[in-house]
Parts: C-alpha cells; structure tokens; sequence
C-alpha cells in the first residue's frame, strides 16, 4: 500500500473511506461492490487470503492481504490507512470452539491489532459497524427448552453462560472508542441475505437519524423477514441441483458435516478439474464445523426487525430466493458445478 493513496479524503474528492475486513467473504464482497457503486467513497478490503474472485477492479478500491493475528505486519500493513472514516468488521477467526475462552481471545487480539494500528493515526474515523449472529443472544450451554420459540430483539440480555466473542468484541469497542466522537453499532444476522445485510451496514453506518439514537453505540438485527422451514429449502436446492429427495429420508439424527466432508478433499479436487471451476480447496466451502452447530440448534431460534422496521430500513428478501441466488452466483464465479 502506497502512502499516497492514504491521503485524506477531501484531498481527491472522496468523502467517505471504507476499510472491510473480511473483504472476501459473502458479506464483504457484497459491501465492496455496493459502497464503490457510490460515488465519494473509497474502498480498503482487508483480508488474510488472496482474493478468489475480483470484481472490484476500479481505481477507489485496493486490496490488502493482511494476517490480522499478526500484530506487526498488521501495523505495517494498516497504519498507513490515515484516510479511513468508516470501519465494517464482518470477519471473525473460527479456528476454535464457538462458546471457548480460546475463540474469544483469539477473536479479540485480531481486532486489537487493528484498532491499534488504525485508531491512532485515522483521525477522520467516525463510525465502526460490528456484524455478528443470532449466538449473541443464545448460549449452546444447556439445559435447553426444546418446545419454546424465542423471539429476539435488540434489547435482549447478555447470556451469562458460556464464553460469547461477540461480546468481548463489543467491550473492546467501547473501551477503545469511549471518549471519543467516533460511534459504533452492531449488526446481527439470521436468516438474512448478503444483500441485505451489506445495505444495512451501509445505511446503519451513514444515516444521521440513526446514528443521532445513540452516542455509545447500538445493534439492529439484520433479517430477511419472510420466515422459513429446512423442508423447504431443502427440497427446492435438491431440484436446483436435478436430485430426488425421499420424504423420509430427508432428515438423518447420525448425519455430520464435519464428519461427511472430511475424507472428500480429493474428490472434491476432481470436481474442480473436471468442471474447470475456480481452484478452491475443501475448506474453503463451508465452515463445516459451524453448520453441524447452526442445524442442531435444540430450540427455535427467531430474531425480530421491528426496530429497523422502525427506523426506516425496507429491504426484504425471502431466504429461499436468496439461497437460490447465490447459488447462482457461485456458479456463475466458478465456484461450484
């Protein structure tokens, strides 16, 4: 990264820049394209791998591959970003157990190298938007009421069992931003599609009304709205991808996708030859781990969007329709057959 391009924003014209981290993932793609759509803003996508799909070849978005749990080659790397006013954190490191005193270490040393490279010398900054899941308001520690749906919204309590990242990150965010005009909010996803959610980040993020809620920092949940069943989904992906689903069969207690997909490596190496795909490796696909968790849930698990409903934010999507676009999508990028 040049330091000339870290001059300040109204310096070249730009109002608004953007630093995403976790600019490789589905959100954070989404959020690139969207926010160098608009004009004034200039985009930094942070991120530990080499961009897989690059779409955002234009002069106002420029691409760092950082380790994060690196302190010194985040600072060298980051430091130099003076210019940024507006931080999306929509990453997260997933190399240990979710609800463990590792995962949230681990997740909050990779933010505090960068606030700590960043805080000091970005003097424009003016706004950080935390994206998180519906875990923040759940522990995966029983006992569980198996029979209740729960019904979540903003102003729920932190959980007491367990160990929740989520909210060692908001701490930091408010013990390093105290003080300061700068101001935070927390996005929060269900069943929710990229889309969505990136324009929420966005509208969270520049909206005067909202923004003037709060002066320490506030969460929105980021839903879809249309509810939705598995039953559903999973019956339309199996005719999306020309397969017959058995009724009763559909739903198998013994079955693990960490366990499923962990001898398929190879095959999935001879997937990618013969249908001449993007070259990606196994793990690349899915955090196989968390989806054994995200479908085992033991109670129904439902967030509200009353509050941005509220404020002003209109955008919907059904969940079906967005699996199906972005199913598209991938295979449109090369990314499965």
């Amino acid at each position: 990264m040049a330091a000339e391009e870290t001059k300040r924003p109204e310096a070249a014209g730009i109002e608004h820049v953007a630093a995403i981290f976790g600019v490789t993932g589905l959100v954070g793609k989404v959020l690139a394209k969207e926010l160098i759509s608009k004009s004034k803003w200039k985009v930094y996508g942070i991120a530990r791998n080499p961009m897989i799909i690059s779409n955002q070849q234009c002069s106002n978005f420029h691409f760092i591959q950082c380790d994060l749990l690196n302190p010194l080659e985040t600072q060298q790397r980051l430091s130099l970003l003076q210019d940024v006013t507006h931080v999306f954190w929509v990453t997260w490191a997933s190399q240990y157990q979710l609800d463990s005193i590792e995962c949230c270490e681990q997740n909050k040393a990779m933010m505090s190298n960068v606030l700590n490279a960043i805080v000091p010398t970005a003097k424009a900054l003016k706004h950080v938007s935390l994206q998180t899941g519906m875990k923040h308001y759940v522990s995966l520690q029983g006992p569980f009421d198996e029979a209740e749906a729960r019904y979540y919204n903003e102003n729920g309590p932190r959980v007491k069992a367990g160990c929740n990242f989520y909210y060692v990150l908001e701490d930091l965010l408010k013990e390093r931003l105290d003080g300061t005009k700068k101001c935070w909010e927390e996005t929060c996803i269900d069943g929710s599609d990229a889309r969505l959610v990136a324009e929420q980040h966005i509208w969270a993020a520049t909206n005067d009304d909202v923004n003037v809620q709060s002066t320490d920092g506030q969460s929105f949940n980021a839903i879809n709205g249309p509810s939705f069943t598995w039953k559903e989904i999973w019956t339309a992906l199996a005719e999306k991808f020309g397969l017959e689903v058995v009724p009763e069969n559909a739903f198998s207690e013994d079955f693990w996708y960490s366990k499923a997909m962990a001898d398929k490596k190879e095959v999935w190496k001879e997937i990618v030859a013969k249908e001449r795909m993007m070259k990606t490796e196994m793990e690349d696909l899915a955090n196989w781990a968390f989806l054994d968790v995200l479908f085992r849930c033991p109670f129904k698990l439902l967030g509200t969007r009353n509050k941005v409903d509220q404020l002003g934010f209109t955008v919907r999507y059904k969940t079906l329709d967005s699996i199906l676009y972005w199913i598209d999508c991938m295979r449109d990028e090369k990314l499965i057959p």
